[in-house]
């Protein structure tokens, strides 16, 4: 088994752990973990293929993306905590009345 199959293989392990837990677990914050998990699980297989490829425009996106993730959470992690506080509590169902 070569280095590039075994890192896809990685790869799709961490997305798949990150969509059951998405799935299963009814904790907000907990939740928003496993999405930053599937998206590492994008990431490193992106970075697998673009060494396959060698092309270094996929190294500048896998910078903006990890960019974009990080203020993802430095905003979500804030807007979960003030629905905590409001509705008190960290299940997504009690927050239904925010559709829009």
């Amino acid at each position: 088994m070569t280095s590039t199959t075994l890192l896809l293989m990685v790869s799709g392990l961490l997305f798949s752990i990150g969509l059951v837990g998405v799935i299963i677990r009814r904790h907000l914050l907990i939740m928003l973990m496993f999405l930053e998990l599937m998206l590492n699980g994008v990431l490193l297989s992106l970075v697998v293929f673009t060494q396959l490829l060698a092309a270094e425009a996929g190294v500048t996106l896998v910078f903006l993306v990890f960019v974009v993730a990080a203020a993802e959470v430095a905003i979500a992690i804030p807007i979960v905590l003030l629905l905590v506080r409001s509705g008190g509590s960290l299940d997504p169902s009690a927050y239904s009345g925010l559709k829009g």
